[in-house]
C-alpha cells in the first residue's frame, strides 16, 4: 500500500495459509491506514500514532480468526512508514523489511523478528545465509497471532534523494542487498521501475513466495512513490 498524499506507505505480508494469508495481510493493511486517517487531524507525535494503527491491526486481525475457526493461526507481517513534513517513522513486525539509500549506502532499518535473525545477531551465521536456513519462515512476532504484540518503532530524519525500500521475504530470499542497491541506486528510474526491476529480479531468481515491493523516493518538494 502506499500513499504520498497522506504519507502512508506499508507492507502486510500474510502467513497461515494462501487463503487465511491473504486476510489476515488485507484487514492489517486496511486497519493501519483507517486508523491513521480517522486521527489524522489530532495532536501527538506520529510515531505513536503509528504504533497504536499497528495494536489496532494486530487486535483485529486477532479477533478475526477467534470468531472464525477457519482462520486459524492466520496472522501477517507489517512494515510501515509515516511521513511528515521532514521527518519520517517506522512501525514494524515480522520479517519484512524496511531500507534506505542514502549517499550511497544502503541500510537496513529494521531487523527481522524470526529464529534465523536471533541466529545471525548472536554471531551463528552469516546474513547471507538466512534465506537458505532450513528454518528461515520460523517468526518469533506477527500480528494477529496473539492478543498483544511489541511494535518495533523507528524515526529519523529524511533528506531530499533518499529512496526508501518496504519489501516481503519474498525478495530479500533471492534478491541479494548487492543488487537491492544496484536498483535503488538507478537515478533516472522512477520508483516504480525499481520496484518492477526488483519484482523482476527475485521471479527470474525462481521466487516462490509472494513478492511486495514498494519503493518511496524523498524530493525536495514532495515524497515521489
Amino acid at each position: 500500500m502506499a500513499n504520498a498524499e497522506t504519507g502512508l506507505f506499508l507492507v502486510a505480508d500474510g502467513m497461515g495459509g494462501h487463503a487465511a494469508g491473504e486476510i489476515a495481510s488485507q484487514l492489517a493493511a486496511a486497519t493501519v491506514d483507517g486508523w491513521m486517517k480517522a486521527h489524522a487531524a489530532e495532536s501527538g507525535e506520529p510515531a505513536e500514532k503509528l504504533r497504536l494503527a499497528a495494536l489496532e491491526a494486530n487486535a483485529r486481525v486477532f479477533e478475526a480468526q477467534r470468531e472464525n475457526c477457519a482462520l486459524a493461526g492466520m496472522g501477517s507481517t507489517l512494515t510501515a512508514f509515516f511521513f511528515q513534513d521532514d521527518k519520517y517513522c517506522v512501525a514494524h513486525v515480522g520479517d519484512s523489511r524496511a531500507y534506505r539509500l542514502r549517499d550511497g549506502v544502503l541500510d537496513q532499518l529494521t531487523r527481522d523478528h524470526s529464529l534465523v535473525w536471533h541466529l545471525y545477531e548472536n554471531g551463528v551465521l552469516k546474513k547471507s545465509d538466512l534465506a537458505k536456513h532450513p528454518q528461515k519462515n520460523l517468526i518469533t512476532r506477527s500480528i494477529g497471532s496473539h492478543p498483544q504484540v511489541d511494535i518495533d518503532i523507528e524515526g529519523g530524519e529524511g533528506r531530499a534523494g533518499d529512496v526508501y525500500l518496504i519489501c516481503s521475504d519474498g525478495l530479500t530470499d533471492e534478491v541479494s542487498e548487492e543488487s537491492i542497491h544496484e536498483a535503488l541506486a538507478a537515478q533516472r528510474k522512477t520508483p516504480q521501475q525499481m520496484a518492477d526491476q526488483l519484482v523482476d529480479a527475485a521471479n527470474q531468481a525462481g521466487g516462490p513466495d509472494n513478492i511486495t515491493v514498494v519503493v518511496i523516493r524523498l524530493q525536495a518538494d514532495d515524497t515521489e512513490a
